[in-house]
This record gives C-alpha cells, structure tokens and sequence, in this order.
C-alpha cells in the first residue's frame, strides 16, 4: 500500500529534524502545515505562517528540502507555499524544490508578488499600539538652527504627510547630544496626533534586539516579525548597536522590505552614517541609504543660547543672561548637556537656597558636564585654590578681610590671574573675592604687574601657577 502524501510529508519533515539543529527545526519547520499535493503536477503545497519564513527557507535551506522531498516524493517534484498569517491577508508563491532551476531574478520576482485576500471579508481592524514616544519630545520644544534646519523640516514633512514614498527611509546621524532621539520622537508624536489611526512605534536597536531574542528562545518569531510588520510608522534609534549581530540584522532586512514593498514609513537614526556603520552587510547598507541620509551637526553657541533660554522660560527659573551664555558655550554643543546643566543649577539652587551665578554654574557644569579639551574653561574656584595652594593659604583666608601680608599677596595674584585668565570682569571677580568693590581689583592687579616688571623671583612664581592652571585646560 502505497503512503499517503501526507505521510510522505511527516517521514519528510522527520529527515530534516535529523538534520538541523532542535532550536531550527521548531523555528522554521514545526510551523509548516502541509495543505495538499497534486500527483499530476506532482506539486506540494504547504502553508507557512509569515512571508519571512518563506524567504528565509528559500535562502537557507531549499538545497536540504530539496534533497529530502526527492528522496520521498520521487523526482520533479515541486514545493509551494501558501503564506497564512492569522489576519485576513494571504499570500501564495511557488518554488521549485530544487535551487538550480531558480535564478535570482526569479527568486526576487518571486518574493516581490503581491498579497490577495482569500476572504472578501473587511480587513480586520488592527488594535492600538502603546507608541513608547516620549510626549515632552515634541516639535515645539525642538529649537530650529542652522544645525538641524534640514533634518527638522523633512522630519516635519514626514509626520504631516506620512503616506508619500519621498524620503523613506529617513537616516538621521550626529554626534551623542545633538538631538537625534528629539527628532525622532517629535516625528512620531506629530503623525500619531494628525493620523491617530496610524500604528506609530519607537524602538531602540537594543531594545528590539533583546525582544527578537526572547522571541527566539520562545519559538515566537513568527509572532514578533508580524508584529512588526504590521506597524505604520517604524522609528529605530542606535541602530549601530547593531554592527555584529547578524541574526538581528537578517530579521530586520526582511521587516525592512516587507515595510519598505508596503509603503510603510521606516525612520532611522545612528551616531554615525550608513557607509560607516561596521560589521553590517552592504544589502542593509544601501537600503538605509535609500532615501534621505540627514545629518545633525552639534548646535552653535547661538542655537545653545535659545534651547537653554527655552527650557529656562519653560521651567520658570530666573538665570542671568551671562550665566546662560556661560552654559551655552561651555556644553560642548551637547542638548544633553544643556539640560543636565540647567536641571543641576535648579537642584542646587533649591538645596543651597541661594541665586544662580557663575559661580554656581561652573560648580555645576565642572561636576555634571565633561568637557572636551579644547574646550576646557577655567573657573575663578579652580584659579583661587592654585593660589591658595602655591602660597599655603587657605581659601577661607584670601575671601577673609585680614590684613597678613601673605594673604594680601594671595588675594592680590588671585584678582590678577582671574582678570587675565578668565577675563573676567572687576566688578564680579571683587565680588566673589570677599565681597570687595571692584576698585579693590583695580588696585590689586596694578599692584602685581609692578611687582612683575622688577621682582624676576616673583615673575617665575606666577608663572609656574599659569602653566599649571593652563594644564588643566
């Protein structure tokens, strides 16, 4: 008695299982259902439950279906698939078992057939995502510069006009600080609140790592790729903390297309772009740069000034316009930076309950702000206790009102270094000196540069203080 084609298919389905791993057969062979076959064609159909399955079976393993349909269904036998999720869509494509009659075009044309519906029933209505944006991202707060002039209006673009194919995918790249997760965010928040209908979702790189991951070790892929493939709007932040992981990347090359074919919206954003981006193949590569590859350069000191005078304005605090300009210059073009400073002086001011100064602000951006090198700023603290320290004085000593010699020469070099070095003006250096008038300050750098002209000992000792304070630069 001769076996039933479904039995030939189960005796099938037991060679592949000798054959591949445990973890490969439950992932990609358990969910194949066999459906029918036709011995005057000799065609095998059978049902799989994601486009990506199909496409991923055809590129890994047709050679070893090949070899074990042959051996149990005899020679030309063809295999076919009918694609059925657990929507209403369906999709039927039919692939030679053996990979030699099948070039790449084929393969391509192929995997690019449109879906049909095999139920005339209305399209189910998808439920509602939770979007994991950010609700304080948002356009309004995201100051316009020269920086980000670009970026900012294609994101803009996008949220109003989601449907079009211009610019898709958007690739957003810049330094850490420069505000690529505020684009992103904004985006997403501006095309939810104008298409509430729209499946709108934020995604870190990691984040959809760990998930693809934990769907693995369940045997919920296929789950989590119609998840995905379901969404509207796709918006992945850090996407080089993908570089090295190939699974990963092979499981978003083919959301990718499936998203990209169905005119869905994919946003992008990295440190770095795409032909930079290592250990990633070439195929996501130039799909990344496909559309629009935008860059964000670090903020100008003049667009600083506007995003701390905005977030000042919005949190109600009063900081003086030097101390904001003390703030955007020393926060290395950073937008993190410049909100941690400013939240820091709040935190300061509030626990001290004194003003915001430039004092406060150089304690707080020396603790909160690590700044680059070339950017290192002096501060009057940092000048007053190298001075303290070279004339064995304590800090308490020079601000006191005493009259010892060796603190009058401490406070002298410490009013004149500051007004040299910092070029900070007579008025606030007297002030934070002992509260002294300005003239104070006056007298005591006209005292030290007559001092230096005659006194060659004393020239080299403010001079061994200088090159100091200028390695700490």
């Amino acid at each position: 008695m001769l076996a039933s084609p479904k039995a030939l298919w189960d005796n099938s389905l037991l060679l592949i299982k000798d054959n591949v791993s445990e973890q490969q057969y439950n992932t990609w062979f358990r969910p194949i259902v066999f459906e029918s076959y036709k011995p005057s064609t000799k065609t095998l159909l059978v049902q799989v439950p994601s486009p990506f399955v199909y496409e991923y079976l055809e590129q890994n393993y047709v050679g070893l279906l090949s070899k074990v349909l042959h051996r149990n269904f005899g020679d030309g036998i063809r295999l076919t698939y009918r694609v059925v999720t657990d929507k209403e869509h369906r999709l039927t494509q039919d692939v030679e078992a053996d990979p030699a009659d099948i070039d790449e075009a084929e393969r391509r044309r192929l995997a690019q057939q449109p879906q049909t519906q095999a139920n005339p029933a209305e399209p189910q209505q998808l439920e509602d995502i939770d979007t994991q944006l950010d609700p304080k991202l948002t356009f309004n707060n995201y100051m316009e510069g020269d920086s980000n002039k670009l970026p900012r209006s294609v994101g803009l673009s996008i949220a109003e006009h989601p449907n079009t194919t211009q610019f898709n995918p958007m690739f957003i790249y810049g330094p850490s600080g420069s505000g690529k997760t505020h684009l992103v965010n904004a985006i997403g928040l501006k095309t939810k609140q104008m298409y509430p209908q729209k499946r709108v979702l934020y995604v870190s790189a990691r984040l959809f790592q760990t998930q693809y991951t934990d769907a693995v070790l369940h045997n919920a892929s296929n789950d989590f790729i119609n998840f995905y493939q379901s969404i509207d709007v796709l918006i992945v932040d850090d996407v080089q903390d993908w570089a090295g992981k190939a699974k990963t990347l092979n499981t978003f090359f083919h959301i990718f297309n499936h998203l990209f074919r169905n005119g869905k919206r994919i946003i992008l954003a990295s440190d770095r772009p795409p032909v930079e981006l290592k250990d990633m193949p070439d195929r996501l590569i130039t799909r990344f740069s496909c559309g629009l590859v935008a860059e964000l350069e670090k903020p100008n000191v003049e667009l600083c000034i506007d995003i701390v005078s905005n977030k000042v304005r919005k949190d109600g605090l009063k900081i003086p316009k030097d101390v904001v300009s003390f703030i955007a210059q020393t926060c290395n073009g950073s937008v993190r930076d410049l909100q941690g400073a400013i939240n820091g002086l709040l935190a300061y001011s509030i626990v001290y309950n004194s003003s915001i100064d430039i004092r406060l602000a150089e304690r707080v951006i020396k603790r909160a702000v690590k700044v680059e090198e070339s950017n290192k700023v002096l501060t009057l603290d940092e000048i007053v206790e190298a001075v303290c320290n070279h004339y064995k004085v304590t800090v308490a000593a020079v601000n006191s009102k005493s009259r010892k010699r060796e603190y009058v020469e401490a406070r002298q070099v410490a009013m004149f270094m500051a007004q040299k070095l910092i070029k900070m003006p007579a008025s606030r250096v007297g002030k934070l000196i002992g509260n002294r008038d300005h003239s104070t300050v006056i007298h005591s750098c006209a005292k030290v540069e007559e001092r230096l002209k005659i006194d060659a000992e004393f020239f080299d000792e403010l001079s061994s203080i200088e090159n100091g304070l200028r390695v700490k630069r």
